[in-house]
């Protein structure tokens, strides 16, 4: 029952990790109706913003972690103006914007390669550690960490401001009316193109969290790590629902959990087998994943 127990909080620490970056994902798909496929890239430069301001500029981390977030948000904002909205005002197919979704994010990580040679000479570096107690504190069988901890109230924390703001303030109510229909919510006189750029730059943010959120888990930060969870996000959305918030917190959760448990059961060789197995065989029985609602009562 403890190693249950410890499996447990291991799965919700990096479940939530997951989520916030699911969340990027589902965001601008709700709203834009395409997937971001550079989110990943824009992840990566939440871990890296991070370690800069902290490794270089040797800022505290309570300083960094927020202006971490501010940067990746307006990485994905400048996403939005050169590799979304030159396609969408030529009236582009959505699949042109999918395509150059990834070309930027090709692009990012070349960019960060460079600096990361520039400034560490190679092309992996490391958070300084002490950051955050990582000392177990021992709970009758259990370890807990308290970074796992930590993570799992920053971005629950998070999860819900989002909810918040997005069901309770008028940001939220022009989102959901451009997510319903664009055409629509320009002649409600709602300004389409600032909802765009907010919406982007709310789901860098969170991306960016995620990405430095991971970093302080794992320490290693390379301009490769948004690859390691670029599939997880995807899959994390998938099963939870395409376009619903909730869906890709429940997804991330899910998928963590799959992964944490299947390891402990048979070894990291199987994680993933378990991960996407799962996976097909729910698309079969629930297409739309399990928040989502199918196209025809889709609002």
């Amino acid at each position: 029952m403890d190693t249950f127990f410890q499996q447990l909080i291991n799965a919700l620490s990096l479940g939530a990790i997951y989520g916030l970056f699911a969340l990027g994902y589902a965001l601008v798909f709700s709203v834009l109706g395409v997937l971001n496929l550079a989110h990943s890239a824009v992840f990566m430069t939440g871990a890296f913003f991070g370690l800069v301001l902290i490794d270089k500029l040797q800022l505290p981390l309570i300083v960094a972690f927020p202006l971490a977030m501010i940067g990746a948000g307006l990485v994905s904002v400048a996403l939005e103006f050169i590799a979304f909205r030159p396609l969408r005002r030529r009236g582009a197919p959505r699949i042109s914007q999918l395509i150059s979704s990834i070309g930027a994010s090709i692009l990012l990580v070349s960019i960060t390669q460079l600096l990361f040679q520039n400034l560490y000479g190679g092309t992996d570096a490391y958070f300084p550690r002490g950051l955050v107690p990582d000392e177990p504190i021992l709970l009758g069988g259990l370890r807990i960490v308290p970074i796992r901890v930590i993570i799992l109230i920053a971005a629950l924390g998070m999860m819900v401001i989002l909810q918040a703001v997005v069901s309770r303030t008028q940001i939220g109510q022009h989102m959901r009316a451009v997510a319903f229909n664009q055409r629509v919510a320009a002649l409600l006189g709602i300004n389409v193109g600032r909802v765009f750029v907010t919406t982007f730059f709310i789901a860098g943010a969170l991306g960016g969290a995620a990405g430095m959120l991971y970093g302080l888990v794992f320490l290693n930060v390379s301009p490769f790590i948004g690859s390691d969870v670029a599939l997880v996000g995807l899959t994390a959305i998938v099963l939870g629902g395409l376009g619903s918030i909730n869906g890709a917190v429940l997804g991330g959760i899910l998928v963590a959990a799959l992964q944490t448990f299947s390891t402990a059961i048979g070894g990291s060789s199987y994680r993933n087998i378990v991960v996407f197995g799962i996976l097909f065989l729910l698309l079969l029985v629930r297409p739309q994943g399990l928040l989502g609602q199918p196209d025809s009562t889709r609002t």
